[in-house]
């Protein structure tokens, strides 16, 4: 497979986007060191190749840092992982915007609210951040926590969509 990569730049810095043949992404983050995007796939999910190319995705960026937040609700992504992660994949998609969960009540979604340590694995390896928002996740004490991109970014994203809420 042939990938498609696109770095686009945003208020939070350069954001790269890796996309497949079908323009779902596959991985994104605020970076534009593409060995660092390749590097949130595992070994066996990463293209063959890669080409420099416009992504449907970077659209729903520049809505998204425009106000626009539900902008990238609808972008097609492609994940691969175990059964638990791919339910807690699509559970992310479906937190609201300006209404972050805790880590336990991820988990609650989940069915298991003592499975604290799998929801936060599941934010972990997350690949196409923004457009599987694991930065509306936050530690049980309501502290942003961990983020792959950086707390910055964490607290800058959370901010755009309370402020978006109006």
């Amino acid at each position: 497979m042939t990938a498609i990569i696109q770095t686009v730049d945003t208020p939070d810095g350069a954001f790269t986007i890796l996309t497949d043949d079908r323009q779902r992404v596959l991985a994104s983050g605020w970076t534009d060191d593409v060995e660092r995007i390749l590097a949130r796939l595992a070994a066996a999910l990463r293209p063959e190749q890669l080409r420099e190319g416009d992504t449907d995705a970077a659209a729903a960026v520049a809505a998204f840092y425009a106000g626009d937040i539900t902008a990238i609700d609808t972008v097609a992504v492609h994940q691969r992982g175990t059964a638990l992660q791919l339910a807690g994949w699509a559970a992310l998609r479906g937190i609201a915007p300006g209404d972050p969960l805790t880590y336990t009540a991820f988990a609650a979604r989940l069915g298991n609210p003592r499975a604290v340590r799998a929801a936060a694995s599941i934010c972990a390896r997350n690949a196409p951040a923004l457009f599987v928002p694991c930065h509306r996740v936050l530690r049980t004490d309501g502290t942003l926590g961990g983020f792959a991109w950086g707390v910055e970014v964490k607290d800058s994203l959370l901010a755009r969509e309370v402020a978006a809420q109006g």
